[in-house]
């Protein structure tokens, strides 16, 4: 007698082989982002657009390293309030949640691989984040206005 073969046992093995490499790939960090120079004070910062909801869910996710002049800045249609998590988030970083007119709000830093939450404490339209500590060793505080076209804008 030979065992009876189930035809889903195949179909299941045929969408695992088809779904891993989606599922590696969601994994990647996303570095394509279109870019924007902002001013911080004396300072510059080369920070990556995130500005759609996929490209804010992703963030930072799944980096292993940020260069010290570089970030991501995360675009909203709109203000209110915004409150960030590191999970998948492989760096230390520091987030600063930004007003329409550049001022920081509060800045806080954040562990990788939390879920704890840190919130603006106000509604923004812009959250900046760095490697942790990078606005610390600058002497970046809330109240400090950054400079970029899109906060002219806002003016």
């Amino acid at each position: 007698m030979s065992p009876v073969r189930s035809p889903t046992l195949p179909r299941l093995a045929l969408l695992a082989a088809l779904l891993t490499p989606l599922a590696a790939l969601a994994q990647q960090p996303q570095m394509d982002l279109p870019r924007v120079r902002i001013a911080a004070g004396m300072y510059q910062i080369d920070a990556q657009v995130a500005a759609t909801p996929q490209q804010r869910q992703v963030g930072l996710m799944f980096r292993q390293e940020m260069p010290a002049s570089e970030g991501m800045i995360f675009v909203f249609e709109e203000r209110s309030p915004q409150c960030f998590w590191m999970k998948n988030t492989l760096i230390p970083l520091s987030a600063a949640f930004v007003a329409d007119d550049g001022r920081i709000v509060n800045i806080e830093d954040m562990q990788p691989q939390s879920t704890n939450n840190h919130c603006s404490r106000e509604p923004v339209r812009y959250v900046l984040e760095m490697n942790q500590g990078w606005f610390a060793k600058k002497n970046i505080k809330p109240g400090f206005r950054l400079a970029a076209p899109f906060f002219d804008k806002a003016r």
